[in-house]
């Protein structure tokens, strides 16, 4: 079986074909939810999962006569183009097939993608997530939650969007030397609203990443272990007026704040009525902020951070979801 990648582009419809035969046609969809991690002090442990989704519906197709093609749509517009090899999904159904030893059947993938890319909102989590939930479904082989967050973490090499993709709510995520993830789900209180605030500039998590320093000195770690704690212990609690300091962080915003024109500007949004927390999203570029009220003019009040530095920026009032990954079988 020849490999099959297209490139994930926001709304976009994508079919995947192969010539392979197969007895059977079967079909299942799977919906996985977009994710904000970090949120300040919880650097690599921290996912949230938010309802804005990626949804792909898979079919198999024995009755395919042509070799990998891809067909990509949006809106009104549908393009058809050979195939790439940068599909995110496809590459983590084969990763998991190969890890199971499976065999693929060939199938047609329809992807609504709602999920900014490059925005810190765990866009690539979100794919392989759903990649290795139709590896699972469309070979009828069980897959386990925690098999599959291990499959995951490998690709993605951090653990907190996948984590949350998979389970949902607030998941806090440890990797032990082994590889294995080790995970917490706590649910969301749903008085804590989460705004998304998106600039039109993509980041890769890759270049946020080169931006971070290779050590890190023992009264910023330390500053970053507290907050870290009283973070869960404020969600806890309900003492949400302790996540403003709690979201402070030393170890990584301070190094990406300059990699996006306002970003920075953005970050030093001054707290005021209804504003709890804020952070930046992920790798950024996008800046999550919780808020309890006043959600309009906190959005706007952080979007003109990079309006003023002529980046447009998309403000989003999300809720959380709390069920992760929902797959359906046809």
């Amino acid at each position: 079986m020849r490999r099959l990648t297209g490139r994930l582009e926001g709304e976009a419809i994508i079919a995947i074909e192969d010539s392979v035969r197969v007895k059977g046609e079967r079909a299942c969809e799977v919906r996985v939810p977009a994710s904000t991690s970090n949120l300040g002090a919880g650097f690599d442990c921290f996912g949230l999962a938010l309802k804005l989704y990626l949804t792909v519906r898979a079919r198999v197709v024995p009755e395919a006569r042509h070799a990998w093609r891809i067909r990509s749509s949006a809106g009104e517009q549908a393009t058809e183009k050979p195939a790439t090899d940068d599909d995110l999904i496809f590459r983590a159904m084969r990763y998991a097939a190969e890890r199971e030893g499976l065999s693929l059947p060939p199938v047609r993938l329809a992807v609504h993608n709602a999920v900014p890319i490059g925005r810190g909102l765990g866009s690539s989590g979100a794919a392989i997530v759903a990649g290795i939930s139709l590896c699972s479904a469309l070979c009828e082989t069980e897959i386990s939650t925690e098999t599959a967050l291990r499959y995951a973490f490998e690709m993605e090499g951090h653990a907190d969007n996948v984590a949350a993709a998979l389970y949902g709510g607030l998941v806090i995520s440890c990797v032990k030397a082994d590889g294995h993830v080790l995970t917490i789900k706590k649910r969301w209180p749903p008085s804590v609203k989460v705004i998304v605030v998106s600039p039109d500039v993509p980041l890769k998590t890759v270049k946020a990443r080169s931006a971070l320093p290779l050590t890190v000195s023992r009264d910023d770690a330390v500053h970053n272990l507290q907050r870290a704690a009283l973070f869960g212990a404020a969600i806890e609690e309900g003492a949400y007026e302790l996540l403003w300091e709690a979201m402070r962080d030393r170890l990584h915003q301070v190094h990406r704040q300059s990699l996006v024109k306002g970003l920075a500007d953005a970050l030093a949004t001054t707290q005021r009525p209804g504003l709890i927390g804020l952070a930046l999203s992920g790798s950024g570029p996008s800046i999550v902020a919780l808020a309890s009220d006043n959600f309009d003019e906190i959005g706007e009040a952080i979007a003109a951070s990079f309006r003023r530095q002529e980046v447009e920026a998309t403000v989003r009032l999300l809720e959380v979801d709390n069920e992760g990954i929902k797959t359906e079988r046809y």
